[in-house]
């Protein structure tokens, strides 16, 4: 890879710690829906795009997405990566194209979809936001 700082054998070390699950945010999610009472699944129940955390009986999904590989509109997702740009760039708009179809779909399918973003993870009171948006909507 041209320009890398990391020899080959390296930067594929690097690759395979990313992880697809069990993130430290959706840990982050998990624990406080956990502290709220509020009772999930995993392993997206065979919906459509697998989301992260299932809330059967509220019929709401949340899915939790890194900023960068997702494309978010902040700082952290709005970098642009520098070796294999091409692809990069390519696969992150993949990425939010098919997070759009997936959220349309579960939608017209009767489900509550709630995205957090790795970086509204970090601002205060996000976990209070996390279980109103939960809410029943009857409520």
């Amino acid at each position: 890879m041209a320009g890398d700082v990391f020899t080959h054998e390296q930067r594929s070390a690097v690759m395979r710690r990313v992880k697809s699950r069990d993130t430290g945010p959706e840990i982050k999610v998990r624990r406080a829906l956990r502290a709220a009472g509020i009772g999930y699944r995993l392993g997206g129940c065979g919906l459509t795009g697998r989301p992260d955390v299932v809330l059967k009986g509220r019929r709401a999904v949340v899915f939790v997405h890194g900023c960068f590989w997702h494309g978010h509109d902040c700082p952290r997702g709005a970098r642009q990566p520098k070796g294999n740009a091409d692809y990069w760039i390519a696969k992150i708009d993949r990425n939010r194209t098919r997070d759009a179809r997936v959220a349309d779909e579960l939608t017209a399918a009767g489900w509550r979809v709630l995205t957090l973003w790795e970086c509204d993870l970090r601002q205060p009171g996000w976990e209070e936001r996390l279980i109103t948006a939960l809410r029943p909507e009857t409520a």
